[in-house]
């Protein structure tokens, strides 16, 4: 079977090493940019993804690149505590969730997928333009060149899949009407400082106000010899009617609006003055869709189900939609099949997940605090919100995308099929 995966992205790079590991070895992934870079900030591996990528013999590799996170707090602007729950193997799983840069992320799985499916496996410089499936099997897929002095061409494959990104090739021939990715009006902010430790070394802090809010985790969980150690950090604005005041300063408030903000020995001030870069961006997603498979093509991460960054979750859904479409391929015969189950499988669940995380998911009880008690509460945030409300919207989420402790710690779904007696 042949299979072109167009885009080298986490899940890009996750698929073809899963669909190798389940005997499928005739892959190619295309990527668009010349040289694949350890660029980007910081992103979150859940443990059910954690588990995934163990399965594909990487469980040493990423435990290397970041940090395993025992913590996860909620707090307002005043630093006081909504919601603290633990993480990953803290929290009884048998994997843990794993912060690290999202560079060392790629880097590692390319490298994994030129060790295993060779040095060509992977070309540069090279994207899908489109594609025409054929009349009785199989499609045929356009292929442009960065370099000019290439032609575009056509290649033959048994299965194309969509895992180009937010503004997806793939997806724009399956949904010619559909347009740009729909924006909420929210800005972001993202940077990587060297910090001191804070919260123990090991937890994530999300704050907020009811407008702005910061995420705040740790890269690495061993301190340098300066006593250091890389934290990644997004602060993000919501979209308003009301124009900025007029002393709002650069960046229509940021980071003037987040640099008191202290949350017991973290300081938004010195890490937000310690960055040399800052890429700001709005923030996209895109609509829930019927169909993810048609034919012989499928999509996959963010070209399937963009959401919005809530819950630290979408890195996680790449690895799982990856190892969900290899496995259908290895379980079918047929691969229209084969992508058929996988869309039954996957897109039912992500449907409901953009959705949950447009309506800001896990992190809706900053807003639901601020809007009970905007200067905060002498009394401890149950005098405003039970305790039972915000464990139902903790765990509700979880178990939403997969990584509450008792589906963390069940057999993958996606394991190879048991051999069959009857053909030993």
């Amino acid at each position: 079977m042949d299979i072109v995966i167009a885009g080298a992205g986490i899940g890009g790079l996750t698929a073809a090493l899963s669909l190798h590991t389940a005997g499928l070895r005739n892959v190619r992934v295309l990527e668009a940019v010349p040289r694949i870079r350890p660029l980007g900030a910081g992103v979150n591996l859940q443990p059910n993804a954690v588990r995934e990528l163990a399965a594909l013999g990487l469980a040493e590799d990423l435990a290397d690149l970041g940090a395993d996170l025992t913590e996860l707090g909620y707090y307002n602007h005043l630093g006081q505590e909504i919601w603290r729950e633990p993480r990953g193997r803290a929290n009884g799983a048998r994997w843990p969730q794993l912060a690290l840069h999202r560079g060392a992320l790629q880097t590692t799985l390319a490298d994994s997928v030129r060790a295993r499916l060779g040095d060509d496996a992977i070309t540069t410089g090279t994207r899908v333009t489109g594609f025409a499936q054929l009349p009785h099997a199989g499609v045929e897929v356009g292929v442009g060149h960065r370099d000019d002095n290439r032609p575009a061409a056509r290649i033959r494959a048994d299965v194309l899949i969509g895992a180009d990104g937010l503004r997806s090739a793939v997806r724009r021939v399956l949904y010619p009407q559909e347009g740009e990715p729909r924006s909420n009006g929210t800005t972001v902010w993202r940077g990587i400082t060297r910090a001191e430790p804070f919260h123990g070394g090991r937890s994530m802090v999300v704050m907020g106000d009811g407008r702005w809010k910061a995420v705040v985790y740790p890269l690495a969980v061993r301190p340098d010899g300066d006593g250091l150690v890389p934290v990644n950090w997004a602060v993000s604005r919501a979209g308003r009617e009301d124009p900025a005041p007029p002393d709002a300063g650069p960046g229509d408030g940021f980071p003037t609006a987040v640099a008191h903000w202290r949350c017991e020995d973290l300081r938004m001030d010195a890490l937000v003055a310690g960055t040399d870069a800052t890429a700001s961006f709005p923030m996209l997603d895109r609509d829930p869709v019927p169909r993810w498979s048609f034919g012989a093509v499928t999509l996959l991460g963010d070209a399937a189900h963009a959401m919005a960054p809530m819950g630290s979750n979408a890195t996680t859904q790449a690895v799982l939609d990856a190892r969900s479409l290899a496995h259908a391929l290895a379980t079918h015969d047929d691969p229209t099949a084969a992508l058929t189950a996988y869309d039954r499988d996957r897109r039912p669940r992500m449907n409901r997940l953009q959705l949950l995380n447009r309506a800001k998911g896990p992190e809706v009880v900053i807003d639901l605090a601020h809007q009970r008690a905007p200067h905060g509460f002498a009394r401890g945030v149950h005098s405003v919100l039970p305790a039972e409300r915000l464990a139902h919207i903790a765990h509700a989420y979880a178990r939403a995308a997969g990584f509450d402790t008792a589906s963390v710690n069940a057999p993958s779904p996606y394991r190879p099929p048991a051999p069959d007696p009857h053909t030993l």
